[in-house]
């Protein structure tokens, strides 16, 4: 049975870096408590174990994939939620593919064919973002070598392409050029309005509702969106993350668009 549900709106959410048992959890109530209270929402958590990407090497990483695998468990233990994450290597989709629903193939490295190819063979749903120096119709060969592999479900995410130095742009043709492909559209809302600097990533989270709402109005089937308790002390992309006590109101403003837009 597919996880997309086009009847729903599908919410990817959860916190950037699993930095603790104790952020991992909070946002996961948080998710846990929207889901029972608006059932339109398709809810998946997220997080990553391991931050493979960081512009310095002294920047921190995360729990590393076993303390990962063994976080994410313990929330579809809870509260029930498909789990979602990212790869770096074909090597780690065998494991991660044993405890996660999705797996998400970084937008760095979306071409990698290898790491396609085993996401794939898990037999799980595959998240690719697009890479920021893609256009949207070259996701088409993405999913297609997913395609040819056999991947059970196929999800496809914007999250802004690269506009000069320091700064992302969101096209909201992407949406309908990449549904094209016949695979569900998602838009990462808040790595959309990062500004990647020189030793660490800078943003602006007040630009995410309205890039969230248009989004949906452009015809996008989900949002992913990265919440925590405390973004300013986050480990991770804390400028583009939304505090979790926003969070309830960015989402329920985006549900109604999404219904208006299937009016």
């Amino acid at each position: 049975m597919a996880l997309f549900d086009p009847a729903r709106l599908l919410l990817i959410a959860g916190p950037c870096s699993l930095e603790s048992e104790t952020v991992t959890m909070r946002a996961a109530e948080a998710l846990a408590r929207l889901r029972d209270a608006e059932p339109e929402l398709n809810c998946v958590f997220k997080g990553s174990f391991d931050k493979a990407n960081r512009t310095s090497l002294k920047s921190p990483r995360g729990p590393g994939l076993e303390a990962g695998l063994e976080l994410f468990a313990r929330v579809k233990e809870r509260f029930g939620f498909p789990v979602l994450t990212d790869i770096h290597a074909p090597a780690q989709a065998a494991a991660v593919g044993e405890v996660c629903d999705v797996l998400q193939i970084p937008a760095f490295l979306c071409r990698q064919t290898d790491l396609l190819l085993a996401a794939a063979e898990t037999g799980r749903v595959v998240n690719v973002k697009k890479g920021q120096f893609l256009s949207p119709g070259e996701m088409e060969f993405v999913v297609r070598k997913l395609e040819g592999a056999g991947a059970a479900e196929i999800w496809q995410t914007e999250r802004g392409t690269t506009f000069g130095y320091q700064n992302l742009v969101v096209d909201m043709r992407s949406f309908s050029v990449m549904r094209a492909f016949g695979h569900p559209t998602v838009f990462d809302a808040t790595h959309s309005v990062q500004q990647p600097g020189a030793g660490t990533t800078s943003g602006d989270r007040s630009h995410v509702p309205a890039l969230a709402r248009a989004a949906l109005a452009a015809g996008a089937d989900g949002l992913f969106v990265e919440t925590h308790p405390d973004p300013d002390r986050a480990i991770s992309d804390g400028p583009n993350q939304i505090p979790l006590d926003a969070f309830p109101a960015l989402v329920r403003g985006a549900l109604a668009v999404w219904r208006a837009a299937r009016a």
